[in-house]
Order: structure tokens, then C-alpha cells, then sequence
């Protein structure tokens, strides 16, 4: 592992999947499935297991792989695995070869097994039929969930003229393929921590503990300044109400000199075999990147034990499980 890896290793930042960012870590009908993106951002990968540790070392399956040209055929970016009503959902971002940065969320689906069976492309994802804005603009980072009996479908999409401003959108869904309400922004970045480089915030992850739903995301560029903010909101009200969302005033997760970890962010969340709440995250393990951060390929995917507190989740560094 270590040849692959260009920063001094430690207790805390050894690595529990090299090179994969934005990892997605789910548990369905008993099994654990890992997905993320790759370096060269061509591909969608699939790994499974019956234990969480067991994704460590698991054969990775190639689900699906970028087009020539055209929509999807390049920055295949942030794939995230969700079982809804019997089937595997892929959602990811995607842009084209004629315009690189024409970046869109897009859907796979799976009727089978997913590491055996076909995903078929169902395209874009639609906005609601009276929806005017939504995926007009570049949109990513894509995440669903669902509370009493609805499901939601949050997003990053960037806005404005000139200095672009990353926010993320959240709206009901109607199909896994398609909106039912219009976009209702949810966060924009307010905050220094936020405005690094880019003004950003990305990368949602949602995890939900008795009656409150937590929303991680990721702000500002891509290097060592990349961090992780949080929402709360009580899951009885109106989560399309953007006035019941808290939003923490300084990051709860950000880089740590010390030990080694430079830029956490784009996270998820899965439950372990004992019921503990895991947050997925990658880091690179040194600061100084050479050329372009979205080059560098050593984003690795970490593993951090949630601590719960009154306030609610706590991410700390001493809870990282170690994988070495």
C-alpha cells in the first residue's frame, strides 16, 4: 500500500481504500457495497462484501464505463448506490467530450444482481415538469434519501455570472429518475471556511438518528482547505422549508496538520455490523499538491466512528478505524 502513496503514513491517516474520492459506502439486504471515483474519472466501480472491513480488500467490478463522446463521456464523478423499490440506482455526475465541464447528474439502474447483472442508462435526471432551473446549470454530487414515506433527492449546482457559486438544492422526487417538486435551495456558502479558493458546498450525505436528519457537505476547493460542514433539521417539519435547516458555524470536520490529513471531505454514511454510525471520508495524506488538485490521484477513502453527543454527531480523529 505504501508505494502508492507519497505522504508519511500514521495511526490516523493510514488509508482504508487508496486512490477512490468521494467514496460511498451503503448496506443493503445484508451485504456492504463500495463505490467511488476513480483517478482518470472514466469509469464507475463497484465493490462488495459481507463485512465493512471486508470492502478493504474486495474485487472491484467495472458496472459501467464512459461513453466516447457525447453526454457521459467525460468527469464520470461521485456514483452513489441506492436500492429503491427492488432496484440498484446509480447516481452520478457527468460531463461531455464537446464541452468538459458541462456537468450533469445522470442514472443507472439495475434490476438484478449489480455485480452480475447489466445497469441501463435512464439519462439525465429530470427536473418537474414546472421546474425552470434545476440541472440547467453544472450540477453534481447528487444524493437521495427517504423520511415518512417521501423521498428527497439533494444536489450541488452552481449559479451566477462570472464568480460561480456552488449551493445545494434539495426537492421531492417522483420517480427515481425525476423530480416532483422545484428546487428549493437549502445552503449556500455564508461562511470564510466556505469561500476557499471557490465558493463552494458539495458533496451531501445525510444520516438520521430519532427524529433528526443531519446533512454533511463538503466546501471550498479541493486542497488542503476542503472541509465539512453540517445541517440539522427535525425530521416532523417541512424539510422543504429552508428555515428549519441549522447550519453549523464552522466546519466539523477539517484538516489536521498534526495528523497528517489534508482535506477531508465528501463523505458518506453506513451503519457497522455492531449498529455504530461510520462516516466515510476521503483525505490526502500531504499538502502540497503538484498541478491541479482534481489530477492529483490520492484522495483515499478513510473510515471515522460517529461519536453522538446531546448537540449530535461528532466527528473526531481519534474514532478513525484503523486498516492497516
Amino acid at each position: 500500500m505504501q508505494a502508492h502513496i507519497n505522504g508519511e503514513l500514521n495511526k490516523w491517516n493510514t488509508p482504508f481504500i487508496i486512490q477512490r474520492a468521494d467514496p460511498f459506502v451503503t448496506r443493503i439486504n445484508g451485504k456492504y457495497y463500495f463505490t467511488a471515483s476513480v483517478p482518470a474519472y472514466d469509469k464507475i466501480i463497484l465493490r462488495c462484501s459481507d463485512t465493512l472491513n471486508g470492502l478493504k480488500d474486495a474485487g472491484e467490478r467495472v458496472i459501467w464505463e464512459k461513453h466516447v463522446s457525447g453526454p457521459m463521456s467525460e468527469h464520470i464523478w461521485a456514483p452513489e448506490l441506492h436500492y429503491i423499490n427492488g432496484c440498484y440506482y446509480i447516481y452520478f455526475a457527468a460531463g461531455k467530450a464537446e464541452d468538459i465541464w458541462e456537468i450533469r447528474p445522470y442514472v443507472l439502474c439495475c434490476k438484478g444482481d449489480p455485480m452480475k447483472d447489466e445497469f441501463e442508462e435512464l439519462g439525465m435526471m429530470q427536473p418537474a415538469d414546472e421546474d425552470e432551473f434545476s440541472f440547467k446549470a453544472f450540477s453534481l454530487d447528487a444524493t437521495t434519501f427517504e423520511v415518512k414515506g417521501e423521498r428527497y433527492f439533494v444536489w450541488a449546482e452552481k449559479t451566477g455570472v462570472g464568480k460561480m457559486v456552488s449551493n445545494l438544492y434539495i426537492a421531492k422526487m417522483d420517480t427515481p429518475n425525476k423530480l416532483k417538486t422545484v428546487q428549493v435551495l437549502l445552503t449556500t456558502p455564508d461562511y470564510d471556511w466556505e469561500r476557499v479558493g471557490f465558493w463552494v458546498n458539495e458533496g451531501p450525505a445525510v444520516l438520521i438518528k430519532d427524529d433528526k436528519i443531519y446533512l454533511t457537505f463538503s466546501a471550498s476547493a479541493t486542497g488542503a482547505c476542503y472541509c465539512m460542514g453540517l445541517l440539522s433539521a427535525d425530521i416532523n417539519d417541512d424539510l422543504l422549508d429552508p428555515h428549519i435547516w441549522r447550519k453549523e458555524r464552522y466546519p466539523v470536520l477539517k484538516t489536521d496538520y498534526d495528523r497528517g490529513i489534508y482535506g477531508p471531505g465528501h463523505n458518506s454514511f453506513v451503519k457497522d455490523e455492531n449498529g455504530d454510525d461510520i462516516c466515510i471520508f476521503h483525505a490526502r495524506t500531504y499538502e502540497e499538491i503538484k498541478g491541479d488538485p482534481l489530477r492529483d490521484p490520492n484522495r483515499h477513502a478513510m473510515l471515522m466512528r460517529v461519536e453522538w453527543t446531546d448537540r449530535g454527531p461528532v466527528f473526531d480523529y481519534d474514532n478513525i478505524i484503523m486498516q492497516i
